[in-house]
């Protein structure tokens, strides 16, 4: 049995996440205590304790997903004994694929994903934005309605193409807000503002490019073990410098998480899909774009020995 991994983005953390991990694995618990040393905040005990709207944060949500996943693949990971076939992550997600796959140690990968959440809030206080989530089939293509709104009322993109009943836009305030308006005219059966601090994924980020390419200079780099399917263009990614380049781009460019989800139905028909870490939303999205790939979802305790049973049945 071959395995595909995802892991979660920013809006599955949730108060509690990982602690029955940190209580019943030494390894998970290493994984928790390596991100708080790496990032110099208890973040573990964030995670575990809350208050929730401070774990919502972006620069404590990213790390602190980042080490739930982390922690997950701690224990499961060697396991897979050369079975997992790919992996892709959305958004904050990607950097926890690339850290699973060998393309960053958890240290780097948390002082880089703290940055990275640290330099999109900085920039969302400088430049507000908004985001929201656009559900159902509309009768016209939201990129046209989006760029409608951008020349009515104020910049806004598509940031997320989560599934073919959910996008996610994102920019100027009075943009979103005009684009919301257009997608109900057009069928939109909701129309959700966002709880986020910035219009991310899309070009009012562009300031912080420069800031997260110099926190990726100063960590080390492989190539990842097993190809990782990249949020900005769907393709395979074999190589750090790809993987660097993309990650930098991911700041300013939309999730294309349908197109990944197909590219690794199609290449990995036979798979299990494995969504590790908080929450369910990638499963979910998975059932919706690709129907007929198995999943499983492992975030907990019980997850962990479900899964690890079903792996050694099937090796």
């Amino acid at each position: 049995m071959q395995y595909v991994f995802l892991l979660p983005g920013q809006g599955s953390q949730k108060v509690g996440m990982g602690k029955d991990l940190y209580e019943a694995f030494p390894a998970a618990r290493d994984a928790f205590h390596a991100v708080d040393d790496a990032v110099g905040a208890a973040l573990s005990t964030l995670a575990f304790e809350g208050p929730a709207d401070e774990l919502t944060r972006t620069l404590n949500a990213q790390p602190a997903l980042l080490a739930h996943s982390a922690a997950v693949w701690a224990v499961i990971g060697s396991a897979m004994d050369g079975r997992m076939a790919a992996a892709a992550g959305h958004s904050l997600g990607e950097f926890s694929a690339y850290h699973v796959t060998g393309t960053l140690d958890l240290a780097a990968a948390a002082r880089i994903v703290r940055r990275r959440g640290t330099l999109m809030y900085e920039q969302g206080v400088q430049r507000p934005g908004a985001m929201a989530a656009i559900l159902g089939v509309l009768t016209a293509s939201i990129d046209g309605l989006c760029a409608q709104a951008s020349r009515e009322r104020g910049l806004v993109v598509p940031a997320n193409y989560n599934s073919e009943e959910q996008v996610v836009i994102s920019g100027e305030v009075a943009g979103v807000e005009r684009a919301m308006e257009l997608a109900k005219e057009a069928g939109a059966k909701r129309c959700l503002p966002l709880p986020v601090s910035g219009a991310f994924h899309s070009p009012l980020m562009a300031p912080a490019v420069a800031g997260l390419a110099e926190a990726f200079s100063a960590e080390t780099w492989r190539d990842p073990v097993v190809p990782v399917v990249a949020n900005v263009n769907a393709e395979p990614i074999a190589s750090a410098e790809q993987a660097r380049d993309l990650l930098l781009q991911q700041l300013t460019a939309p999730v294309q998480w349908t197109r990944v989800m197909r590219t690794l139905a199609e290449r990995h028909p036979d798979a299990t899909f494995v969504e590790i870490g908080s929450g369910a939303v990638l499963t979910g999205l998975a059932r919706r774009i690709a129907p007929a790939v198995r999943t499983m979802t492992v975030s907990t305790v019980a997850d962990i020995e479900k899964f690890l049973e079903s792996a050694s049945q099937n090796s």
